[in-house]
């Protein structure tokens, strides 16, 4: 079986995307553990923290003409293209996150003054909830995309849906989102490093795979993103769940055989010159590590080798060693 690595680069290819902020093409991207990200328990009613599972309301689209559009976007200046991009990609950020990732290279007036600026011309929306405690001051925020930002980015709302009304999320849903975006920004830093490259990194609701499951029924597969890295003449393709240990055994052994459900229905292969993406866990401890590992060697023999498992803390360094690994 072929899972995850493929030989994709060239030489003299060089085509791989550059970090944002680092003066480069921006489609590229460390802080505390990303499951420290948010201060308090919070409720675990829903176990359930995927990314697309807080549902906005509609906004009007009567506040912003197209000739109103077309006069903010020339007006943004490339760091404020960058940073929308990454809301884009992302969700959610934190104003520590946008920090390492937009404005390495300027201090922290900057920041605000350019983050405040996409407040107020609604291309962002500061949510009411914030990280960190009183300290944490302005880098605490949580940003989205604001309604305008939604429709300059997308023409309408994420991954071409509805323009959503800025929410405040629950503590559970927040905190797995922040998480996915840790990952992408560690991921940049470290090819700010040239230790690899990050050519694609997308996460829900794009990452969604809707297939033909076992008896006929219609599935969908909702990794929490997709990466595409690079390192020397290889290319390698992932698929990551962020696991916060909020599922039981069951639930686990369920999302692991959806996967081998849609590896088994070969829709994926075809993107990806036959190779299906490594299925990477992160987990918060060796504990939870434990556990994924041995819903992993259960598996059938034949696609265990899809699946791999580390800390969460160890993303960056497991990614670099390759899916053929």
């Amino acid at each position: 079986m072929t899972a995850g690595r493929a030989l994709g680069r060239s030489a003299g290819r060089g085509g791989s995307h550059e970090a944002p902020g680092s003066g480069r093409t921006p489609d590229r991207v460390e802080s505390a553990d990303g499951f420290r990200l948010v201060a308090g328990g919070g409720s675990r009613r829903n176990a359930n923290d995927s990314c697309a599972e807080v549902a906005g309301r509609p906004m009007s689209r009567a506040y912003f003409t197209a000739q109103r559009l077309a006069e903010l976007d020339q007006r943004l200046s490339d760091r404020e293209r960058s940073v929308l991009d990454s809301l884009r990609r992302l969700r959610l950020a934190s104003g520590d996150q946008l920090d390492r990732l937009h404005f390495t290279d300027t201090d922290s007036r900057q920041r605000r003054r350019v983050l405040a600026g996409l407040v107020e011309r609604s291309l962002l929306a500061r949510l009411p909830r914030a990280i960190g405690g009183v300290r944490a001051g302005s880098a605490g925020y949580i940003y989205a995309l604001g309604r305008a930002g939604q429709r300059l980015t997308d023409g309408t709302g994420p991954a071409g849906g509805r323009i959503e009304r800025p929410w405040t999320p629950g503590l559970p849903f927040l905190a797995h989102s922040l998480a996915v975006s840790e990952v992408y920004v560690r991921l940049i830093e470290a090819s700010r490093r040239r230790y690899l490259d990050v050519l694609t990194y997308v996460t829900e609701p794009r990452t969604w795979r809707r297939f033909i499951g076992a008896g006929g029924g219609r599935s969908v597969l909702k990794p929490d993103a997709y990466l595409l890295s690079a390192s020397g003449d290889f290319e390698d393709r992932w698929f990551i769940e962020v696991d916060r240990a909020t599922e039981s055994p069951a639930t686990l052994d369920a999302k692991l055989r959806t996967y081998r459900q849609y590896w088994r229905s070969g829709l994926e292969q075809p993107r990806h010159r036959g190779v299906f993406p490594k299925v990477l866990y992160l987990v918060p401890n060796d504990a939870r590590l434990a556990v994924v590992k041995a819903a992993i060697g259960r598996q059938p023999a034949e696609t265990e080798a899809l699946f791999a498992a580390c800390r969460f803390d160890q993303a960056v360094e497991r990614i670099a060693q390759g899916a053929a690994s």
